[in-house]
């Protein structure tokens, strides 16, 4: 018997030998006949005739034999072992689980079984046969008809190391899908969450909307956007950092519930947390105020845990950590966090100017000149206590000063009614009652305008039409964006953003 394995390119002198004989075999294929057919379909797929046939002890040989099931299959040959007169074959379908095939000469036509022991690891094939259990108990297509349908030109990476480099995974996704069988389950996964977002929000009367990703003023967050032109119109147009302003637009047109699952961007810096393309869910719900979302946040957190889990946990392991979704989360302000992780700094000086700014000296922080006691703070917390923030934890009292579309505190109006969630060090969601005082807003636009015109890339843009729908009326409303990616970072134990990204942005290949 001949296990055959998965030719390997060592390197480029190697692999570009192995194309040219996988071409040389192509170009046998056009002169004989159609290279790349195009007339089979499968009537199942590995998984579900796994699923329907898998159990050893219901189907027996005898029973399957019985049975007398023909399927046709198809899928990418993964594995291939030449036994004289018969072999086995394991492809991979878009099921993306494996099925065995047995491969008679003498039950094929002729000459095919001779075309197929020079067929590569890597093909796609397609095949015609009968459910058979072998004598190790493996459920087996025995095939009756075997064609090859596309001949793969490059060889896939050796199975027994697999595709390990993890910018050649990323690069090439492709390769990573076929190789790696855990990278497809992280992508379903993936599916899944999005899918019980959207039937969590729409069983709770969310309507789900679109908005531009073109804007003409960048808004809703601080953050440096892409810019874009549009030739016909002659202007500039920034994608959007988020689609806040446009999603609040619509309650004030009196859609009440209203959410997005939108792609962003963000002209910034790309590590594991950060991509400058990614996913967010923000919704939006009148006469509710941010303590409403914070209920509602931990509701469908509890509820992913649950509906991910195989015995209905609400318990997640993130890097080693055992994060408990099932139980309240703590919930504190940003004042409250920084002097409990930084024993030294007293509650009465988290609003001193000064002494925050002799603080973030002493932690070599770097602040700007300008910067208030609320840019300080908020440097010291993300510095000293974001990472230790394990458990689920909404961090709420942020000041207004950096706070520019969220609403003022009725007993405090230097803080505003805002939280941001953070789970295993990293911010999950932010979510605040919305500013609808078009007075106010108006103000903080200005504020923002001068700080960008000042030199800082991130501050918000004056929107004077935003403002003039909040002049319309904007009832009391509460809004929150949550991460997609983080949060499939934490599901799936991901250490990178890069893993839960079937693109992930990098740099073009150099030649």
């Amino acid at each position: 018997m001949n296990q055959e394995k998965p030719e390997q390119a060592d390197n480029p002198e190697e692999e570009n030998r192995l194309i040219a004989e996988r071409r040389a075999k192509l170009e046998a294929l056009r002169e004989s006949g159609i290279a790349y057919p195009n007339d089979f379909q499968p009537d199942t797929r590995a998984a579900e005739l796994h699923r329907e046939f898998g159990q050893a002890e219901t189907w027996t040989s005898e029973a399957l034999a019985e049975l007398e099931r023909e399927v046709r299959v198809s899928g990418r040959m993964v594995g291939k072992r030449v036994m004289g007169k018969a072999s086995f074959v394991h492809i991979l379908d878009g099921s993306g689980q494996r099925l065995q095939l047995y491969v008679q000469r003498d039950a094929l036509p002729e000459g095919v079984y001779q075309a197929f022991k020079g067929w590569d690891v890597g093909d796609v094939v397609a095949a015609t046969g009968t459910l058979m259990r072998t004598r190790t108990g493996e459920l087996t297509v025995q095939a009756s008809e075997l064609r090859l349908m596309v001949k793969s030109l490059r060889p896939l990476p050796e199975k027994w190391h697999g595709l390990t480099d993890q910018e050649t995974r990323y690069r090439q996704r492709y390769v990573d899908l076929i190789v790696n069988p855990g990278v497809r389950e992280v992508f379903e996964i993936r599916s899944r969450i999005i899918r019980t977002i959207r039937n969590f929000l729409e069983s709770r009367r969310y309507l789900e909307v679109e908005t531009p990703m073109m804007h003409h003023i960048p808004g809703g967050a601080t953050a440096r956007p892409f810019v874009t032109h549009h030739n016909a119109l002659g202007i500039d147009l920034y994608l959007r950092v988020a689609p806040e302003l446009h999603l609040k637009r619509l309650v004030v047109g009196g859609m009440d519930r209203v959410f997005e699952i939108n792609r962003s961007f963000r002209n910034e810096g790309v590590s594991t947390r950060h991509n400058p393309e990614f996913t967010m869910l923000e919704f939006y719900q009148a006469w509710a105020d941010y303590t409403d979302l914070m209920d509602l946040t931990e509701r469908l957190l509890r509820q992913l845990a649950t509906e991910l889990s195989a015995c209905g946990d609400s318990t997640v392991v993130y890097q080693g950590e055992q994060v408990d979704l099932g139980k309240p989360f703590e919930r504190i302000s940003v004042a409250e966090a920084v002097c409990r992780f930084n024993p030294e700094i007293p509650m009465a000086e988290t609003r001193d100017l000064e002494k925050l700014r002799a603080h973030c000296e002493r932690l070599d922080i770097h602040v700007d000149d300008s910067a208030g006691w609320g840019q300080l703070l908020l440097e010291i917390f993300d510095h000293t206590v974001e990472d230790e923030l394990i458990q689920p934890t909404f961090i709420t009292g942020y000041p207004t000063e950096v706070s520019p579309l969220s609403r003022r505190n009725d007993q405090d109006p230097e803080l505003v009614d805002r939280f941001e969630l953070f789970i295993c060090g990293r911010e999950i969601a932010n979510g605040f009652s919305e500013l609808n005082d078009p007075e106010d807003q108006a103000e903080r636009f200005r504020e923002q305008a001068a700080a960008k015109e000042g030199g800082d890339q991130e501050a918000m843009a004056f929107d004077a039409d935003y403002i003039r729908a909040l002049e319309y009326g904007l009832p009391p409303t509460a809004g929150e964006g949550i991460g997609i990616d983080r949060l499939v970072m934490l599901f799936t134990d991901s250490a990178s953003i890069r893993d839960v990204l079937l693109f992930p942005y990098l740099k073009p290949e150099t030649e």
